[in-house]
């Protein structure tokens, strides 16, 4: 069956291939157009579609005589360098750009080019150095282009020698191929701390790129025109592995690797413990030695995941060691990759080899949170990079200098003394308020916390600290990590209380036994970083009763940690189904989703352009110990449209089931989207089932879609909660399931504001609680619809409406909800 599959998955592969802005391809020392096995085409550097590349320098072509018909097309010839030369590319879309270097060296009549040395530079900044080579090779490296010209220069090593190439490829990588949000982590023989440079800044060599478990995959089958190779001869002990594959394709989701970080079969393909059937000796990790360059060398480490194994065993849990230093403790894939299995997921690491090592070596174990018999590790692929022309810090150079600055004051301290002595004592005799801490006094990590809706370059301001402590005894939001550590028990697995796409979640208690959730981000991983900016960003600045508050956060030791107010009750989902939480009532449930939808409303509007939350759903839902609903979660939240713009261009992001379609299909965001979200979460609390379900009939796996179909015929009550039988009014149903209707429409300007929403749940509200009765034939069902008087509306109209036996079900939203704009309205 797989030997079918792989074709077919090679061609969807290649069919879908990205393309660059940028797309340079010279075939060097050729005159003519050259069609690859990749199906690229590469221009000869001599042909009149690329004469323009080469600016200046002594140089000439080099036809292989040696060539056959099974040579590869690129290096049947060369382009030979005598003297300093250059490539000059005219770049249109400035960031990272992918330079390839092809060398297969032959002997011509004048010529052995395996005696060339010489070096490589991009614009002024070294690629290679010294380089010779007597084997078909191909450098590729990663590089950052500033400006609108890219010069690649070759430059023999002396008189006496020269340089070439076969073939050279420059084009842009996709955009957020790396991320420089920091958060990355560091491992290095003194164990780990976090990376502050940017990974992007840096000029990047591939080592290795390994497709872990699988076969060797050629650029044809990569978007990015890559080579994947076997794990298998990098192994230590060949026996501890086992390999595990699907025939299905990836879950790419928002937020998660892409096609063009890593190819489908890498994703489809791992390797697993090699456990024994009944074997409880299953304490063993899986390792692979990768050789590198020695001498203290600087790597990013790229591992790639995808659960592709919990199917049959359930939650997977493992730990992530390189270099013999745990990088990566308690894996949780579900949690990584948005609770979906077989979603690709990757974490970068910052890797520095300790002096004499010639390897990386990359282990995965079993967790100690894994059940005795389900334990297992799996890796997927590897990619290893070196840091070019890594420099430690940019700080390294004031530290030289030091000595000179020392001794430059030291002449002055005497009489400098003098002076600060009489300061003192003048200050000695004034009393001076205590003056709090200001947060930029503090800020160590995260220096440029961007602030929501605004440019990349502005910072939380000082005027977010507070005067005094506030409530749980700190001066501002920042909280050490040891209160942290000392609140959690050291991040004692027992009380974690929850997990999400962020991290793990644990309960724990702060100065004057104050209850918080502890919210801690994954070590090592940057995918992060924009999340928990934007939580601090938001919820630093806005205050609601049926908003989840922000107690503060934490940035040392390349820890990226929420601390939130406590919410006894948890998630709403929580009491809904799939645990044994007692139901709740359906007063419980209505009082809940107005308390959400006041909390969302005050997000629309609290502010001049509103705060769209992009991740509505029942488990940010948050219950207190009196289940009052608040708002949680805000890493996915972005800044309305200004006044004159209608919605938010932005990339797709959200939970599958709650997604808005028309959101999905353009890309663009309005408050609408909220809107949506709240409407699934409606028929959520009615239903008491989750927003999708793959293991039910086809027709009901999506919950929106099954629930409309029953509203549209007037029969909602057929799906109800079971737990509910009995408890809910028609009138107020049908005002619940109209409201619901409202929102999932497919349009957002079909669609009610919050405010809306609002309205009209506490008008079922009050449709359910009026105790008010009118007589009918007897049916208590179809007796329930009460007159209400609604402030704003005429009696005459309210009695109307009070007629119809749906308890006023067929008011429109120019007739209700435009009560709204007026104070009388509410």
């Amino acid at each position: 069956m797989a030997a079918r599959f792989f074709p077919f998955l090679l061609f969807l592969t290649f069919s879908a291939a990205f393309t660059p802005q940028d797309n340079f391809l010279i075939n060097c020392g050729s005159n003519s157009s050259t069609l690859v096995a990749d199906n690229r085409h590469f221009w000869g550097d001599s042909s009149d579609k690329s004469s323009g590349y080469m600016s200046e320098g002594k140089s000439l072509s080099l036809i292989n005589p040696n060539s056959s018909s099974n040579s590869a097309v690129l290096y049947t010839t060369a382009r030979v360098f005598t003297s300093a030369s250059r490539y000059t590319f005219n770049i249109k879309n400035l960031g990272t750009h992918l330079v390839r270097l092809h060398f297969s060296p032959f002997t011509s009549r004048n010529y052995d080019l395996k005696n060339g040395k010489f070096s490589v530079f991009a614009n002024g900044i070294s690629l290679l150095s010294s380089f010779s080579t007597n084997v078909t090779i191909i450098k590729e490296l990663f590089y950052m282009v500033d400006k609108d010209e890219l010069e690649i220069m070759f430059m023999p090593d002396s008189d006496s020698d020269f340089a070439f190439a076969n073939a050279i490829e420059v084009f842009s990588a996709p955009k957020d191929f790396f991320i420089d949000a920091g958060g990355i982590a560091l491992i290095s023989p003194e164990g780990i701390a976090e990376f502050k440079q940017n990974v992007s800044s840096q000029v990047l060599e591939t080592v290795h790129r390994i497709n872990v478990g699988g076969p060797l995959l050629t650029p044809f089958n990569d978007t990015l025109w890559r080579t994947w190779i076997p794990d298998e001869d990098f192994l230590v002990l060949k026996s501890a592995a086992k390999v595990a594959r699907t025939s299905n394709p990836p879950n790419y989701l928002p937020g998660g690797a892409t096609r063009e970080i890593a190819p489908d079969y890498v994703y489809m393909t791992a390797q697993q413990m090699n456990i024994v059937t009944g074997s409880l000796v299953n304490h063993f990790n899986i390792t692979w030695d990768f050789p590198v360059r020695s001498e203290g060398a600087v790597h990013l480490v790229r591992l790639h995941f995808c659960d592709i194994v919990s199917i049959a065993l359930g939650t997977l849990y493992f730990n992530i060691y390189i270099n013999e230093v745990t990088a990566y403790k308690d894996v949780d894939l579900s949690v990584l990759a948005f609770h979906r299995l077989a979603s690709p997921f990757y974490i970068d690491f910052v890797v520095k080899n300790m002096k004499g090592s010639g390897v990386v070596r990359i282990s995965v174990g079993p967790s100690d949170l894994s059940n005795t018999l389900r334990k297992n590790a799996i890796l997927n692929g590897v990619e290893i990079m070196r840091m070019v022309n890594f420099v430690p810090s940019p700080v390294s150079s004031k530290k030289r200098n030091k000595w000179i600055l020392l001794g430059c004051v030291v002449g002055g301290v005497f009489v400098l003394s003098l002076a600060v002595v009489m300061i003192l004592t003048i200050l000695r005799c004034r009393k001076r308020e205590p003056k709090p801490k200001s947060r930029r006094s503090e800020s160590a990590g995260w220096t440029s916390l961007r602030v929501f809706g605004g440019s990349s370059q502005a910072t939380i301001s000082e005027g977010t600290a507070l005067a005094s402590p506030g409530p749980y005894g700190y001066y501002d939001l920042k909280i050490p990590f040891v209160d942290l550590q000392l609140a959690t028990n050291s991040f004692d697995k027992n009380l974690v209380i929850g997990s999400g796409g962020f991290g793990m979640v644990y309960k724990g208690v702060l100065k004057e036994n104050i209850k918080v959730a502890v919210k801690r981000g994954v070590p090592g991983s940057r995918q992060g970083v924009p999340e928990f900016q934007t939580e601090i960003t938001i919820l630093s600045k806005i205050r609601h009763r049926h908003l989840v508050s922000l107690v503060g956060y934490c940035e040392e030791q390349s820890e990226m940690i929420l601390v939130y107010e406590y919410m006894e009750k948890g998630p709403l989902r929580n009491h809904l189904y799939g645990t044994n939480s007692p139901p709740l009532s359906w007063k419980q449930r209505l009082e809940i989703c107005i308390g959400a939808a006041r909390g969302l409303h005050y997000l629309h509007t609290g502010s001049a352009q509103g705060i769209i939350h992009r991740d509505i759903k029942s488990t940010n839902i948050l219950l207190d110990e009196n289940y009052v609903a608040k708002v949680a979660d805000f890493g996915l939240s972005k800044s309305g449209p200004c006044l004159d713009e209608t919605h938010v261009s932005t990339g797709v992001k959200g939970s599958f089931g709650y997604l808005d379609p028309e959101y999905f299909r353009r890309q663009q965001l309005t408050d609408k989207s909220d809107v949506y979200s709240f409407g699934v979460v409606l028929f959520e609390v009615l239903c008491a089932r989750p927003a999708v379900d793959p293991l039910l009939n086809r027709e009901q796996v999506n919950l929106a879609e099954w629930a409309m179909e029953w509203q549209k015929k007037g029969m909602l009550n057929q799906i109800v909660d079971p737990h509910l039988r009995g408890q809910i009014k028609l009138s107020a149903l049908k005002k619940y399931g109209e409201t619901a209707e409202k929102c999932l429409a497919e349009y957002g300007v079909d669609r009610p504001t919050m405010g809306d929403v609002l309205w009209n749940l506490e008008y079922a509200y009050q449709l359910q609680m009026n105790d008010r009765q009118r007589a009918t034939d007897g049916n208590a069902d179809d007796a329930e619809a009460p007159v209400v008087i609604v402030p704003g509306i005429p009696l005459s109209r309210a009695d109307n409406e009070g007629d119809d036996d749906g308890g006023g079900s067929d008011i429109s939203t120019s007739r209700v909800f435009s009560q709204l704009i007026t104070n009388e309205g509410r």
